[in-house]
């Protein structure tokens, strides 16, 4: 890298805390996600409500629109108010190398943005400012910038700033949590320069200015979807920092650039940052003046949107949709949240020395499928979807998250709420209520108690966790909570992750991000299979899914089908719940939007006041 050096080229190993990426790729109990692929409404279509058996109030995401039905040419005048909802402040490292939370990246979303633009699939475009060239035969990407891409400064883009980021990312002195996706890992010659053993990454040449080629070690069909780094790195303006300085730097926290149309113009640290339109950006001239994003605690978002101090809410909490829904002068727009709530099943430990999934189910007390699956019997998600969240979430189906709507498999056999098939099973399977006392001993006329452990945080947790117990209390098992009480984020998912022997099954939730590729949560060496699942079956299917022969994006789509049939006849988890998240747009802004993939007519700059 030209201007940043090795330190002492000493071998290091990546420092990675999985409760920080969780941070990232978690969401907290029940804050899941996503659906089948919504129809598009007409623009005079009003989404009604209907009432729940309950007498909620009743919603379907997919009455909803993902853009604003006021699109056209706005003013190009005006400031835009964002509020962005939220307990937490945001802690203002403003570079997407080194944030670590979701509030530092919603505000990096303003001022910067991707190099590369995606699909409604997350698949990988050319229109972003960085194009590539795939090259199966002799395993290359080619990467070339295009014309006048111009940072905040006024310096140009180059494709060094693009492989910048690589270098700042493998570098040993890094400590941020990026890295350890195939877009970085399978580069030649980026292992050795992780550990400090080579002082560049010889699986990158850069030819120009504008072009550089990087050879892998393989093409596997992540690297498109999401695999390479998704941002480019301003090289000049770190010129002189260190890269274990560059995360608190003042380029970082400060005066952070980007290549997006809204420049920062001050900051004031967790609670707002003021832009201003940047009149060279490269797609266009921006069509606000600038934009105020401010944090606003969940507790005040809807009074302020109400009232016009702002003029989109981001963030917006769906549990307060209900009550506001009727809003004057809003619209409402809904999209999928690109994550899913699950039930997880313990099913093995983690092997430290070896680095891999110990799957052991004859030694757990949840290693019997028929147990598993008649706990599936046993629970009305449904209902619960309709009761707990005013039914905009439903039941889930599949691990493969509906956000990824052409791989998810929407026709999966799927075990239906039915208390007496339940019974059943567990009558066959030998568990039987040998003492009377209500609950069923196991097969081997043991007592049965099942530890359940459960995540506190937000209005519905409790009730949640009391719902799903008395699920499975109604067919004779007995679950009861660890510690006898809901646990804190951080000490839940220390025990999830340190295998704590007094938890048979606990509920989570991950966020799938955008490659398609469920390695990461369900791999045979990846530290975060909690439930420590694994057989040949499912391993050989998770590397097709991933190896060269996937790159054809239909042989992929039967690999992972075939996996997701897999998962639901195994029943490591059991997917709960998909969640929609609520949007309010002013009904005098233009052009907001929500969809998935890439519309230029919709992007930030296109954004504005109507007359």
């Amino acid at each position: 890298m030209k201007a940043i050096s090795i330190k002492g080229e000493k071998n290091m190993k990546e420092r990675f805390s999985i409760k920080t990426m969780l941070i990232i790729f978690t969401m907290s109990l029940l804050l899941a996600a996503c659906g089948d692929e919504p129809a598009e409404p007409e623009a005079d279509e009003t989404a009604e409500a209907e009432n729940g058996s309950d007498g909620n109030e009743l919603f379907n995401y997919e009455d909803f629109p993902q853009t604003v039905t006021n699109t056209g040419n706005p003013t190009g005048e005006g400031t835009l108010e964002v509020g962005y909802s939220s307990s937490t402040p945001f802690e203002g490292t403003l570079n997407y190398n080194f944030y670590t939370g979701t509030p530092d990246m919603t505000m990096l979303g303003f001022f910067d943005e991707s190099v590369f633009t995606s699909d409604e699939n997350s698949q990988f475009t050319n229109e972003g400012a960085i194009h590539f060239d795939m090259n199966e035969e002799d395993n290359t990407v080619t990467f070339t910038v295009a014309e006048d891409v111009y940072w905040h400064d006024g310096e140009p883009l180059t494709i060094q700033d693009y492989v910048a980021s690589y270098e700042v990312i493998g570098h040993p002195d890094y400590d941020g949590v990026r890295g350890t996706t195939d877009g970085f890992t399978l580069i030649e010659g980026y292992d050795e320069y992780k550990a400090g053993d080579a002082d560049e990454i010889s699986g990158i040449e850069v030819i120009d200015d504008d072009t550089a080629v990087f050879t892998y070690k393989e093409l596997a069909p992540s690297l498109t979807s999401g695999g390479f780094w998704f941002y480019a790195f301003p090289e000049h303006h770190y010129e002189g920092v260190d890269v274990e300085d560059m995360a608190s730097a003042p380029e970082t926290r400060e005066n952070p650039i980007g290549i997006g149309p809204y420049k920062v113009d001050s900051i004031v640290t967790g609670e707002t940052i003021s832009l201003t339109k940047f009149e060279d950006y490269w797609r266009g001239e921006p069509q606000l003046d600038g934009m105020e994003v401010s944090v606003i605690p969940p507790s005040s978002i809807a009074n302020a949107m109400e009232s016009g101090e702002i003029d989109v809410a981001a963030s917006f909490p769906s549990t307060q949709f209900p009550d506001v829904h009727d809003m004057e002068g809003v619209e409402w727009l809904m999209q999928l949240q690109n994550s899913y709530g699950y039930i997880g099943f313990k099913l093995g430990e983690w092997d430290e020395e070896n680095e891999k999934v110990n799957y052991k189910p004859e030694e757990m007390k949840m290693g019997d499928i028929n147990l598993r699956r008649a706990m599936w019997h046993a629970i009305e998600l449904d209902a619960m979807g309709e009761n707990f969240f005013n039914g905009l979430a439903w039941k889930a189906s599949s691990v493969m998250s509906p956000v990824h709507a052409g791989f998810h498999k929407d026709d999966l056999d799927v075990p239906e709420y039915d208390p007496d098939e339940a019974n059943r099973i567990l009558d066959e399977a030998g568990y039987e209520d040998i003492d009377d006392d209500g609950f069923r001993e196991t097969p081997d006329g043991e007592p049965l108690e099942i530890s359940y452990l459960a995540m506190s945080g937000g209005d519905v947790a409790e009730p949640f966790a009391n719902y799903l117990m008395q699920s499975w209390r109604a067919v004779g098992l007995h679950v009861r909570l660890v510690n006898n009480r809901l646990i804190e984020f951080n000490t839940f998912y220390d025990m999830v992750e340190n295998d704590d022997p007094d938890i048979d099954i606990y509920e989570a939730s991950w966020n799938v991000g955008t490659d398609v590729n469920p390695e990461q949560f369900y791999g045979a060496d990846a530290p975060f299979n909690y439930t420590r699942y694994e057989t040949e079956e499912s391993t050989e299917l998770l590397t097709q899914g991933n190896s060269q022969e996937a790159l054809d994006i239909d042989n992929r789509i039967d690999i992972y089908n075939e996996w997701q049939e897999l998962m639901n006849e195994e029943i490591p988890v059991i997917p709960t719940l998909n969640f929609s998240y609520v949007t309010p747009v002013s009904e005098d802004v233009m052009n907001w939007s929500e969809e998935i993939g890439f519309n230029e007519d919709t992007h930030l700059y296109r954004v504005g006041f109507s007359e």
